[in-house]
């Protein structure tokens, strides 16, 4: 899991097993992040469109959750103008290519979490060194 700001930046980044929904995984990466600063919103998929974790993210930390509506959602509840920032969710997809560009991270050479933890932050930390 990653977050990423306007520019594609990364703000957070986490790692978890395959298993949990990414719903889940989202207040613990957010909790992991390497600034201060909160983010006003959050823009993702349409995997993260979930009631509860709309109003988690709104309780505990004032985000807003911009996802689209799936399918098969009864009670549709974003509007246009708030998914017309789903285009730039390239960004994010940028981020992942450019930490595909370190050799280790695209084979998972670390058998510990925390070892390839490690590592995806060190190649955060050389992505966030290289735009300053």
């Amino acid at each position: 899991m990653a977050i990423a700001d306007r520019q594609g930046l990364p703000i957070a980044c986490g790692v978890a097993s395959a298993s949990p929904f990414e719903t889940q995984l989202v207040e613990a990466t957010l909790q992991q992040r390497f600034t201060r600063a909160k983010p006003e919103r959050l823009i993702g998929d349409a995997a993260y469109d979930s009631d509860p974790l709309d109003r988690e993210l709104w309780r505990k930390y004032r985000i807003r959750m911009i996802a689209p509506n799936r399918r098969n959602r009864r009670r549709k509840t974003q509007d246009g103008r708030a998914l017309r920032r789903c285009c730039r969710r390239w960004k994010i997809e940028r981020l992942f290519a450019w930490l595909h560009n370190f050799r280790r991270l695209v084979t998972r050479w670390e058998f510990y979490e925390a070892n390839f933890l490690a590592m995806i932050q060190l190649g955060c930390l050389k992505i966030l060194l290289r735009y300053l």
